[in-house]
C-alpha cells in the first residue's frame, strides 16, 4: 500500500537531510527499512510503495524529487527495474539502490544498466541500511562481494569466450599494471571490486575518506570510465585486477 509523503521532513528550518523512497512488497522489511531510514539524522523518509504501479504512481504525482531510491527487483505485478528506469528519466539525480534476493548477474548487470548504483543481496543486507545509503550519497557504490565476485566471473567468462583471440599478449598486459595505475591506486580499484565502500577501505588502509575518493577519481582518468562497475569491467578487461579473494 502507498504510504503519503514525509511532509514534516521538508521543513526548510532543518539541516539537508536525503530523501528516500522505500520500494519493497514485503512488509516486515519495508517497515524495517522505513524504521533504519527514520532513525538517521542525515536521511528522511518519503514514502513508500509495495508494488511497481504505486511506485510509479508515486513519482508521477510527488512535488519532491527524491535523492534516493530503494528498491527490490521481485514484485507482484512487475520488475522493480522499471522503477529504476523511471526514477532515473524522471530525476536524473536520483540515485537507486537494490536490495533483493536475486544475486544472478543478470539481474545484477541489468540493474546497473538501468542506472542502479548499488546492490546488496538481501542475505548480506546490513543491519543499519541507513548508514549505507549515506555513504553511497559520499560516493560509495555498495555492492556486497558475493555480488561482485559473482558479476566479475561472469565477465571474464564472457571475455575469454568473445576476445581471447583478439587480446594483447600476457607480457603487455603485465607491463600494464605498473605504468597505468599506481600500486595504491590498485589497492584502492582491487577493494572496489570485492564490494567495500570509501569509508570501509578508508579504515583497512589506513586513509581518509577524502584521500580514497583521491585515488578514484585519478584512476577513472586513467581507464577513461565513469563509474565504479565501468572502472572494475574495465581494469578486468585489462588484465589490471585479479580475482577478488
Amino acid at each position: 500500500m502507498l504510504k503519503p509523503m514525509n511532509i514534516e521532513a521538508m521543513d526548510p528550518g532543518k539541516t539537508h537531510r536525503w530523501g528516500v523512497l522505500v520500494v519493497e512488497d514485503d512488509s516486515r522489511a519495508r517497515a524495517f527499512f522505513e524504521a533504519s531510514v527514520q532513525r538517521s539524522a542525515s536521511l528522511f523518509w518519503l514514502g513508500s510503495a509495495g508494488t511497481v504501479h504505486e511506485a510509479l504512481a508515486w513519482m508521477a504525482q510527488t512535488t519532491i524529487i527524491p535523492d534516493v531510491l530503494l528498491v527490490d527487483l521481485g514484485m507482484p505485478d512487475g520488475s522493480g527495474l522499471d522503477v529504476i528506469r523511471e526514477a532515473v528519466a524522471r530525476f536524473p539525480g536520483c540515485e537507486p539502490l537494490v536490495i533483493s534476493v536475486f544475486g544472478d548477474e543478470e539481474n545484477v548487470l541489468a540493474s546497473i544498466e538501468a542506472g542502479a548504483v548499488g546492490y546488496i543481496h538481501k542475505d548480506a543486507a546490513p543491519e543499519d541500511i541507513a548508514q549505507t545509503i549515506v555513504e553511497m550519497k559520499a560516493g560509495a557504490s555498495p555492492i556486497s562481494p558475493m555480488i561482485a565476485r559473482r558479476v566479475l566471473a561472469k565477465y571474464r567468462s564472457l571475455q575469454l569466450a568473445g576476445t581471447l583471440a583478439a587480446a594483447p599478449p600476457e607480457a603487455a598486459i603485465g607491463n600494464t599494471a605498473p605504468s597505468l595505475l599506481s600500486a595504491r591506486e590498485h589497492e584502492v580499484l582491487t577493494l572496489i571490486a570485492r564490494g567495500f565502500s570509501y569509508a570501509e577501505i578508508a579504515r583497512l588502509k589506513g586513509l581518509s575518506v577524502h584521500t580514497v575518493q583521491t585515488h578514484i577519481k585519478n584512476l577513472y582518468g586513467k581507464l577513461a570510465v565513469h563509474s565504479k562497475s565501468e572502472a572494475v569491467f574495465e581494469a578486468t578487461r585489462l588484465g589490471l585486477l585479479s580475482h577478488p579473494g
